[in-house]
């Protein structure tokens, strides 16, 4: 109690000590940082020194992901924003130091050539137009300033990318211009393909040793792998194992929802507004469309084309679902038509590229004015359709979609071809912009029914819910306690492996959407080998185990041993061989050895195969530094120890000219140049990656 009075009677004070107390903790990391934020939180990765600031490559991730479209992931727009970023660096640390820099009227040549074939920018002869170009960044910008500055950024970005393809384009060209094969080079290159030598050859292989006489062990591996590290460098990789806990619907559940859709029969087969009733009471909306007969599940095709008109089938079971049909009326349709379309996109939808900037209205006005003219003259359609589409797939083809089945093209398409007749033409508006018709074909007219569908999904209750979360805290505490695999068994659970997971693995078989959840936790410096994790997923849970952790270095003895064993057993055979051989003449080594001499005729450095031997390139090469009647010592290969007695040399004859293969060596050089440089350069790039921190 006494305690208590004091705090009471000191009390302004210990608020004043604790507020200093904060403040100064504040103040330290502004002022240890620069800012409140630790550069390892703020930075994606350091590139020779230059930082990829997170809050841009964010924002570039974003972007890319909304181009890729709906379905695309997380880590596959980081992988090409991480190459895009790598390479900007990397390359423009290159630039600086030669002093390289891209011209305006280069970046403007660029982009005139890279717009050259975009209807947007082409005048009424299809011809680039400079006017269009300054009317349309014109308007760009003015939709910028009225705060919509998409396309102004798109172009801003696009601008910069030409410039980075200038002097990207320039820097290659300078390197080059200073790789020009010489004649000399040519001649060599026409020797190395033409001269070829006769020869005797004696094969000693290595299967003559039996692999249990040669022993390799560890330490042996261990120090080869050292000695070839480059060859064995691995990244941080983990193992784990898993087993899964799902919230399937139990038998109770499967019956409770077949039950419940049942009592929706009546009022389903007797309302009128059969859209609003399945909107209101389906799992699924409803969907205004023809079905055929092969566009229905196979086990009730039959019975719902011949079922009563608004009667009601069901209830059935399909997948995961019960559901009621009812069928609401029939016609004949085809079951397949062809067509050819001109596109017309407007800016404002979804699907146009934001270089497209025409409006709505001025869209509409266009595809009125073709439909006129093919409407007088049909022969005009494919000439227009190469001039004026924006669907690329097919301008080119005078708007030929080929084949398709009634619901495979968007709703309003759709009802234009197959609710009109082979060569009617209209104009049809969708998602994607006003499309000019051409019916050209539809085959196989047969019944079409329209169906109505009540969908339930079969989903797991609480009490199921409630028992797998018990059944996988259950077993999360005991995997801790026990043998994984054991504990698995036990429970009538698979126990499944997962080896050699990377930092930056996104798509774990069997795991797919919580996957980065899982590295990352296996990644943590705080999880250590043996902890388990329980970890949610959109069907229950996961119970993980770290098995193994890599660190980033050389491959461990067991990952090495299955490469490295079969070459070190070698050299210990090529070396016991040698052992036994005191003799240099041919034919005696191989009487001693029990083997045949053999010949090889035509043999090339460019090919160097030797026929009975097969690829022996330190065989060959070892040959062609011997003249003719020569022998050589003992020649560790590829199959075996090897003797060559050189038989003939046959030297192509001279050339006046080499250029022909100057050349051909030339242009094999160039054409991985670009691809060489840049491997070369990222090689020799000091590169901190901590892309795993934040994905």
């Amino acid at each position: 109690m006494a305690i208590l009075n004091d705090i009471r009677k000191h009390g302004i004070f210990l608020i004043i000590i604790i507020a200093l107390a904060l403040f100064s903790f504040v103040l330290s990391g502004v002022i240890g940082n620069g800012n409140s934020t630790p550069k390892g939180e703020s930075t994606v990765a350091t590139i020779n020194g230059v930082d990829l600031s997170r809050e841009e490559f964010m924002k570039k991730v974003e972007t890319i992901q909304r181009n890729l479209g709906p379905n695309s992931q997380t880590n596959q727009a980081m992988n090409i924003v991480w190459d895009r970023e790598l390479r900007r660096v990397i390359f423009s640390e290159q630039y600086e130091s030669l002093g390289l820099t891209a011209e305006k009227d280069q970046i403007n040549n660029s982009l005139r050539t890279s717009l050259a074939n975009n209807p947007t920018f082409q005048d009424e002869f299809g011809l680039f137009n400079e006017l269009k170009l300054q009317e349309y960044l014109a308007n760009v910008k003015n939709a910028a300033d009225n705060g919509n500055p998409q396309a102004y950024n798109a172009w801003l970005d696009f601008e910069s990318d030409t410039e980075s393809s200038v002097l990207e384009s320039t820097y290659f060209n300078m390197i080059k211009g200073g790789l020009i094969t010489t004649l000399v080079e040519g001649e060599q290159e026409y020797h190395y393909q033409n001269d070829n030598m006769d020869l005797q050859f004696m094969q000693i292989p290595y299967t003559n040793i039996a692999d249990a006489d040669v022993v390799i062990t560890d330490a042996d591996i261990e120090t080869y792998v050292k000695a070839n590290s480059k060859d064995y460098e691995v990244a941080p990789q983990v193992d784990i194992q898993y087993v899964t806990f799902n919230e399937d619907p139990s038998t109770d559940d499967n019956e409770n929802a077949k039950a419940d859709i049942s009592k929706l029969s009546s009022d389903f087969e007797t309302t009128t507004d059969i859209a609003e009733y399945v909107n209101l009471n389906s799992d699924v909306t409803y969907t205004d469309r023809w079905f055929l007969k092969n566009q229905l599940p196979e086990a009730i095709a039959s019975d719902l084309m011949s079922q009563e008109l608004n009667k009601i089938y069901g209830p059935y079971k399909e997948g995961n679902s019960y559901n009621l049909a009812r069928v609401y009326a029939t016609k004949k349709m085809a079951d397949s038509a062809k067509a050819k379309h001109i596109l017309i996109r407007f800016a404002g939808l979804s699907s146009a590229p934001q270089d497209v900037v025409r409006t709505k209205a001025e869209a509409e006005k266009l595809a009125d004015s073709i439909l006129r003219v093919v409407k007088r003259n049909r022969r005009k359609f494919d000439d227009l359709a190469s001039k004026y589409s924006e669907d690329l797939s097919n301008k080119d083809k005078g708007g030929d979609l080929g084949y398709f089945s009634p619901g495979r093209m968007v709703k309003p398409f759709n009802d234009f071809v197959f609710d009109n007749k082979i060569g009617d033409i209209g104009i049809a508006e969708t998602s994607f912009g006003f499309h000019v018709i051409q019916i050209s074909d539809q085959k196989n007219i047969q019944k079409a029914i329209k169906l109505a569908l009540v969908v339930k999904k079969i989903e797991a209750s609480e009490k199921t819910i409630n028992e797998v979360f018990s059944k996988a805290t259950k077993f999360e505490i005991a995997a801790s306690e026990t043998d994984f695999n054991e504990l698995a068994e036990a429970s009538d659970l698979k126990s499944n492996p997962i080896n050699k997971i990377g930092e930056l693995d996104s798509n774990l078989p069997g795991i797919n959407e919580n996957s980065r959840t899982v590295v990352s936790w296996a990644f943590n410096e705080e999880t250590t080998i043996g902890d388990v994790k329980r970890i949610n997923t959109n069907n229950g849970y996961i119970i993980a185990q770290l098995t193994r952790r890599n660190p980033k270095g050389l491959k461990s003895l067991a990952e090495a041993s299955a490469t490295v064993t079969p070459i070190l057993r070698n050299q210990k055979k090529a070396l016991l061989i040698r052992q036994s051989i005191s003799n240099t003449e041919i034919n005696t080594v191989a009487n001693n050895q029990n083997v045949s001499v053999k010949a090889a005729s035509a043999v090339t450095m460019a090919n160097p195969t030797i026929a009975g031997a097969g690829t022996e390139p330190k065989v060959v090469g070892v040959a062609f530094g011997l003249k003719a009647g020569e022998t050589s010592g003992l020649i560790d290969g590829d199959k075996g120890v090897y003797m060559v007695k050189v038989t003939a040399v046959n030297n192509a004859p001279e050339l006046q000219d080499y250029s022909g293969f100057a050349n051909t060596l030339n242009t094999s050089t160039l054409s991985s140049l670009n691809t060489n440089v840049y491997d070369a350069l990222k090689n020799e790039a000091d590169i901190e990656d901590n892309r795993a921190t934040f994905f």
